[in-house]
């Protein structure tokens, strides 16, 4: 079976050698020899006691029972070195072969050290930022018995009604495919066998976000082409970082329910690119192949066993029909025990057989979790995800003595700090932006008025608040929040204004169709324009907001997502000028929901659109709107400038065996120090499948004092203008290509190569 050369040096470093096909683990297949086939299928099921936050409605039953009769591989929702070492206990000591569990959880963006949401965390485009943030969370995690993530989550989105969009890492697949890489590697490290290093998932194998009307757990219907060039791609750069799981969608894919496809379990994701790990499914998503219309649950766990899941998360369709399904035929034994062997090669990987209780150090909780290093390293990667979306007349950065009056139902709301899918964190540890702008600037005179509700809708807050109070509808009138406000207001030297999302509006089963800032917050907005006074705009959102009606204002706007538990000292960092932000989008922000799905990525077609943006019949264009959306992938501010110039390549042509540099001289022409990610793009002007109208295909993250100058140099060759044709051939085919260096996605190509055969 073809592996990667990182995976091979990665079982290298932990003393295990390479296995093919052939070759075997002698302690799992000894265990295996000794297995009943009931007791092989045990080892395939995944249970919850319950205690942590569930994505479904069902918690396993009888759990302890069922450990004890050798019918449970996994469980998740357990933490704490004491709890673990008891279940352990419970399987090593009490099961006919004391075989010890996986402790899995969803560990999503920190432990109890929480940082921004993934969208956020994409936003800094800092690889080595991101890895440190996943081996900060393996270390939490472990020091609390869990040897086992359910992330990353990498998972193309460009449908920002999608709520899941805050969980991964936006709509353009190599940086999506750079940032899977990071995180793999920063979860497993080197030695999976360390107590301080924990197996990751890349997840959901695949497509899920690209769903129809953006509602999650709908259907997905793309072409294989699409799926190779756009969305398969950090899949499979997870996989060749050597994940050790994968956890399949609730979508279907051409028809079949990811969780029970062969195309996708087997000959993709195994033949093609050399998988060995074990597939877990998603909670209860076998289970749910009966509502999709693919028979009983003993059809299909058959279904699904046969195409190459191991792992059955929560359903327990396996443990109840699979032996049923092996005595009529329907299942092979062997495919069981091959499932059974993944996942005892996985507890191996983790040093479980040769210790089972390897993540039960009572000492490691105090000295390992939210440390004031863990905080110190969430603050900085918080400061590192707000993308300045807009200046107006260098409002920004505050004077630290400035008089400030703090409005808005975000600015003093410990609930909405940590974002969605922080299940192990404590909103009540997080620091809320009053408290945080107080720390950063004790001489400023800040003070707070709420001014709004997040809404006023109490039915869309029931929705909302289903895991705790996220939108909290005050007692007092809406008319009394905003005198109250604009009393305040109008005694300041300029408003800050904490307006956005509440935690829960987006995340998983948190799809909008309105993706604009809630009624009751544009008017608040709308009146604290009104009074004259400077404006900033601190927006908290986990996913691209339609503002088309706020950037029109004469306001500054800081997009911050749901920074964390550092919330409040970031967002002062940043305000106050200690951190000059650098952030870029990770998305494209939509003008209206009318254009969605929109990305950078889109291909020109046979009649294109004005390239001015003015309307013309019979054009790709609309009537009401331009093309173009509200802020392009890759776009941020800061408080300095940067100028782009000289824009080269060092050789006409490229031949196929060798490589091109292609720079650019970037100038800090502003009156800040500052970081910029300078960005390349590439465009193939004739391909034989039609080529998208620009491409990313490499950035750089530099830091530049004020009236400083750099180049920035890329180098590209053959592998670089690779992709899939319609064979679904991995290709590069001889011709020109444009290129672009700058700031974002809506920069102008500069000039062109040739590659040659």
């Amino acid at each position: 079976m073809k592996k990667t050369y990182l995976s091979i040096f990665c079982m290298a470093l932990m003393g295990i050698s390479f296995l093919s096909a052939q070759e075997k683990i002698p302690e799992v297949e000894e265990l295996l020899s000794k297995m009943t086939l009931e007791e092989k299928i045990g080892q395939l099921n995944l249970l919850t006691p319950g205690g942590g936050v569930a994505t479904g409605s069902v918690v396993s039953e009888d759990v302890e029972a069922k450990i004890k009769a050798g019918n449970v591989g996994g469980v998740f929702g357990v933490s704490s070195p004491e709890k673990v070492r008891q279940a352990q206990e419970i399987a090593v000591k009490n099961s006919r072969l004391g075989i010890p569990l996986l402790i899995g959880s969803d560990i999503i963006h920190g432990y109890k050290t929480t940082y921004p949401i993934p969208l956020g965390l994409s936003s800094s485009w800092d690889m080595e930022l991101m890895k440190q943030g996943a081996q900060l969370a393996a270390k939490e995690a472990t020091a609390d018995g869990i040897n086992w993530n359910f992330s990353p989550m990498v998972d193309i989105a460009r449908d920002p009604r999608w709520g899941r969009i805050a969980e991964g890492a936006g709509e353009d697949p190599y940086l999506g495919s750079q940032i899977a890489k990071a995180m793999v590697e920063g979860y497993q490290g080197e030695d999976l066998t360390q107590p301080n290093t924990m197996m990751a998932t890349v997840k959901h194998m695949a497509l899920y976000g690209a769903p129809e009307a953006g509602r999650d757990y709908n259907s997905v219907d793309m072409s294989r082409l699409k799926m190779f060039n756009e969305y398969l791609p950090p899949y499979q750069a997870a996989v060749d970082a050597g994940v050790g799981s994968v956890m399949t969608s609730f979508n279907d894919i051409d028809g079949i329910p990811a969780s029970g496809n062969k195309w996708l379990l087997t000959d993709l994701l195994r033949e093609r690119w050399g998988f060995d790990g074990f597939v877990v499914s998603d909670y209860t998503s076998v289970n749910e192949m009966i509502a999709h219309g693919m028979g009983d649950l003993q059809a299909v766990s058959a279904m699904a066993i046969n195409a190459g899941l191991d792992m059955d998360m929560v359903g327990e369709g396996f443990l109840t029909t699979l032996k049923k399904s092996v005595d009529e035929g329907k299942v092979s034994e062997e495919q069981i025990t091959k499932a059974a062997r993944r996942i005892l090669e996985a507890k191996h990987k983790l040093g479980l057989l040769q210790d089972p209780y390897l993540y039960s150090d009572e000492s490691r909780p105090e000295k390992d979790i939210l440390t004031e290093e863990n905080r110190s390293l969430a603050r900085k990667a918080a400061t590192r995800s707000f993308v300045l979306l807009k200046k107006h007349n260098n409002t920004l950065p505050l004077a630290k003595n400035a008089n400030i009056a703090l409005i808005g139902p975000l600015a003093n709301n410990k609930n909405n700090m940590l974002g969605t899918w922080a299940p192990t964190g404590n909103p009540q540890l997080s620091v809320p932006i009053l408290e945080g702008l107080k720390n950063v600037a004790p001489e400023a005179k800040i003070e707070y008025a709420k001014g709004s509700n997040i809404s006023n809708d109490s039915s869309f807050a029931k929705k909302v608040n289903v895991f705790g109070e996220r939108i909290q509808i005050s007692d007092e009138s809406p008319e009394t929040l905003l005198r109250e406000a604009l009393d305040l207001a109008n005694s300041s030297d300029v408003i800050v204004a904490v307006v956005g999302e509440a935690t829960e509006m987006s995340g998983e089963a948190a799809s909008r169709t309105d993706i604009t800032i809630p009624d009751a917050q544009k008017k608040l907005i709308r009146e604290l324009v009104k009074t004259g006074k400077p404006v900033v705009l601190v927006l908290m959102s986990g996913r691209p907001l339609d503002i088309s009606e706020e950037m029109s204002l004469p306001v500054s706007i800081l997009q911050i997502w749901h920074p964390g538990v550092e919330a409040g000292n970031a967002v002062g960092d940043v305000l106050f000028g200690d951190y000059n932000p650098s952030g870029k989008l990770t998305n494209s922000w939509p003008r209206s929901v009318g254009q969605i799905p929109i990305h950078y990525r889109m291909k020109t077609t046979g009649r294109p659109g004005p390239e001015n943006g003015d309307f013309q019949k019979f054009k790709t264009n609309y009537l009401d709107s331009p093309n173009s959306p509200l802020l392009p992938f890759g776009f941020g501010l800061s408080y300095t400038t940067f100028e782009y110039s000289d824009v080269k390549a060092s050789s006409e042509s490229l031949n196929a065996d060798g490589s091109i540099e292609l720079s650019a001289t970037v100038t800090n022409t502003g009156d800040f120090d500052g970081e910029e990610i300078v960005q390349l793009y590439l465009h193939d002007k004739v391909r034989s499948v039609t080529p998208p109208g620009r491409e990313l295909k490499g950035f750089k993250k530099i830091m530049l004092k004020k009236g400083e100058s750099k180049t920035v140099t890329f180098t590209v060759s053959e592998e670089d203008l690779k992709f899939y044709n319609s064979a679904i051939e991995y290709v590069a085919e001889p011709g020109e290509f444009d290129f672009a260096i700058g700031g974002s996605s809506a920069v102008e190509f500069k000039g062109s190569f040739t590659l040659k055969k």
